[in-house]
């Protein structure tokens, strides 16, 4: 194996936004040591998730490939074992590869009876089980698809990952969010401190009646049991065990943070971290504009919708205070951890032969447009999520990516950097020559593309929809296949996405519109390859 192959450090948080970091010149935030990574590297300006919805983008990061592509187009649908990732790639190629907290490449164990499922669309006889879908293969075979079902775990029917997983040799699982993580960290906190469940959830917090927000409250479990704290020791403890099994091949570690996902539970002093006094407003709040996302979400939320669970919804001023300063809570927990993780890097003498990168599987909206949390939307607070790469062996130091990049471009550029070929089919572009030259001119492409549809119909609609959007430096434009759900937005001008041009400004319409077809024709799939010319 060539000996200049790095170490490769992926971080990934939850639900994280691009500007919800110190070196985003956020004005309250404290993340010293994710700041570090981007002193010392590049911080990308306009990085977006492939889709705004978890699965599908976590599916993204792994394969290199869309979500029309890989198929897990919203949550509930787990990645094929058939697929090939990036890291069965480095894997092959002699690395030691380990995942350590939340995967969510399979399906948590949530479910409702207004998922979609199959329709009789004529009326004729219905075809049996195994031919209800295009695929025999259902992606629900026990064994193989049901590795991060909470309820086996919680019942003890399931006390490890299945291995391989996914290329990864090495998992420590965390499933669900907050204080609520099961999988291996509820194993690791029973052992760590037994009854330790009566520490945590809605119905052992600790008092205090200064937050009312929805989805908030003051976890009973100590800093050092929290599953942010875990994520860290593991990751120590798992580099110490590279290091003594001699750490003569190299590995890929990645790093997954359930937080700073809702529900808001930040650990003791981090709780109280940030006044939501002191915090603004996002610009936009009290001026949604005029998109149908809003005034669904606006209706929904006045006829009452539940805002328990992970759709969006409407908050007051007060209520978006207390949930930015949880959520700054979580994200300086997480950024402790972070630097915990680093400085045990430099301990073993790793430090210079590890490329580290940061990023998150997609946004919230925290108070944009009046609404916090998430859906099949395409605002810029859930598609932009931060990028940063810090590669030792680089001469440049504190720069910015300004060009529209992806999730989907993560795949071909770590593998670019260690000189590893990418499988047939996988999308996306190597931003090495951008990472290593920021000054280089931008991709030759027209934008990034981003995709989502709901698995449950929200806000009270009773058609399912379907989002492309094409996002470029200057412009948004997101089409459906419901026609009042389009949008085009002008980056420049509008940069708060409060004004829908999309009936108004028709020649840029109609120009975004065949940008996104020919790009959505240089991106259909190239695999499978072919047996034969004929």
């Amino acid at each position: 194996m060539p000996p200049c192959r790095p170490n490769i450090l992926l971080i990934v948080t939850d639900q994280q936004r691009a500007n919800h970091l110190g070196c985003a010149a956020h004005p309250l935030l404290q993340t010293p040591y994710i700041d570090s990574l981007a002193a010392a590297g590049v911080r990308a300006t306009r990085f977006h998730a492939a889709s705004t919805t978890c699965m599908s983008n976590r599916a993204t990061l792994m394969t290199g490939r869309m979500p029309s592509l890989h198929g897990v187009i919203h949550n509930g649908i787990n990645l094929s074992r058939d697929h090939v990732t990036f890291v069965d790639l480095f894997k092959a190629a002699g690395y030691e590869t380990s995942l350590i907290g939340k995967s969510h490449f399979q399906a948590f164990g949530y479910d409702s009876p207004q998922r979609r499922q199959w329709t009789n669309t004529n009326g004729g006889t219905p075809p049996p089980e195994e031919l209800i879908d295009a695929s025999r293969t259902h992606r629900a075979e026990a064994g193989l698809y049901d590795n991060e079902w909470t309820p086996d775990w919680l019942q003890g029917r399931r006390h490890s990952v299945g291995l391989p997983y996914y290329g990864f040799d090495h998992v420590e699982l965390a499933t669900l969010h907050g204080d609520q993580v099961q999988g291996d960290y509820a194993n690791w906190l029973n052992a760590r401190h037994p009854g330790a469940n009566a520490l945590r959830g809605r119905e052992n917090a600790l008092p205090d009646s200064r937050y009312n927000a929805p989805q908030a409250w003051r976890t009973g479990l100590p800093e050092n049991l929290y599953p942010s704290y875990w994520v860290g020791e593991r990751a120590c403890h798992w580099l110490d065990q590279y290091v003594e099994r001699s750490g003569s091949r190299p590995f890929l570690l990645k790093l997954s943070f359930p937080d700073p996902h809702h529900p808001f539970t930040p650990p003791g002093r981090f709780w109280d971290l940030y006044n939501p006094q002191k915090i603004e407003l996002p610009s936009s709040f009290l001026s949604p504009g005029n998109s149908v996302f809003v005034s669904d979400v606006k209706r929904y939320t006045r006829e009452g919708g539940s805002r328990d669970g992970y759709g969006a919804f409407n908050v007051s001023p007060r209520e978006c205070q207390e949930i930015l300063a949880l959520t700054f809570g979580m994200i300086s927990f997480v950024d402790q951890q972070v630097g915990r993780v680093l400085n045990h890097l430099k301990h073993l003498g790793l430090e210079q032969n590890t490329v580290i990168v940061f990023t998150s599987d997609h946004g919230d909206m925290m108070g944009d447009h009046g609404m916090v949390l998430k859906g099949a939307m395409h605002f810029d607070g859930l598609t932009r999520v931060p990028f940063i790469w810090r590669d030792p062996q680089s001469s440049v130091l504190g720069s910015l990516m300004e060009y529209p990049a992806s999730t989907l471009d993560i795949a071909q550029t770590l593998l670019d950097r260690c000189g590893l070929a990418p499988f047939n089919g996988m999308q996306g572009l190597s931003l090495l020559p951008w990472l290593t030259h920021p000054t280089n001119r931008g991709p030759e492409r027209p934008g990034v593309f981003v995709e989502s549809e709901p698995v449950i119909l929200p806000h009270g609609r009773t058609i399912r929809y379907r989002l492309r959007s094409l996002i470029s430096s200057e412009w948004r434009i997101t089409i459906s296949n419901v026609a009042e759900l389009c949008e085009l937005y002008d980056l420049q001008s509008d940069p708060l996405e409060q004004h829908n041009v999309w009936n108004e400004n028709t020649e840029m319409r109609a120009n975004m519109c065949l940008q996104m077809l020919i790009a959505s024709a240089d991106q259909a799939d190239r695999s499978p390859l072919p047996a034969a010319v004929a």
